[in-house]
């Protein structure tokens, strides 16, 4: 069930993490696609309370990102680059909803919890569910933020990295609950 003062984060719903034929951030064996409808499913149920994110590159980039970027030089590109564009389907529903852009993996930030009012009850979906989810939802928590993950609606850079990423996530319980799509929507 979604509480009253609950709102939905999604994380980073971008073709350059969709796109497996050009991009090697793209989410494995095209599992990215399989969160389609559980992700459709949850942001029509929250209505207005949706909040989406966009990772984009730090231009240029500074501090231990600049040795990051020397094994992924090619996603060094500007925020308006095609490749963190929404996905299409993403991108229909995120209109006139708030987006929050960073150049961190993490999204937590004043930006993000300003655009969802300060609720203390989120879920998180989105990708990559060892990454992006992983390093925002263990923020949000530590910050006092009772956290859902709908694991199906999550996507990781591999099934492995999956499937470990939802186990770091459930050492804290209960201020992390991983979860499923139908059962935040019953």
């Amino acid at each position: 069930m979604i509480a009253e003062d609950e709102w939905l984060v999604v994380i980073d719903r971008q073709k350059v993490f969709a796109e497996s034929k050009w991009s090697t951030w793209a989410c494995a064996g095209g599992s990215y696609y399989s969160t389609d409808e559980p992700f459709e499913r949850l942001a029509k149920a929250f209505g207005d309370r949706v909040v989406y994110t966009r990772y984009v590159a730090p231009i240029p980039p500074k501090d231990a990102w600049i040795d990051y970027f020397k094994d992924w030089p090619q996603f060094l590109v500007p925020p308006d680059d095609p490749m963190y564009d929404f996905t299409d389907e993403t991108a229909a529903l995120a209109e006139g909803h708030r987006v929050v852009e960073r150049t961190t993996f993490g999204k937590w930030s004043s930006q993000l919890i300003k655009a969802i009012g300060g609720a203390k009850k989120i879920t998180v979906c989105g990708v990559a569910t060892d990454c992006c989810v992983l390093t925002t939802v263990l923020a949000a928590a530590d910050s006092g933020v009772a956290v859902r993950v709908p694991a199906d609606a999550c996507a990781g850079s591999t099934p492995e990295n999956q499937e470990l990423a939802l186990n770091t996530m459930r050492l804290f319980e209960p201020l992390v609950t991983v979860t499923d799509t139908e059962s935040i929507l019953v």
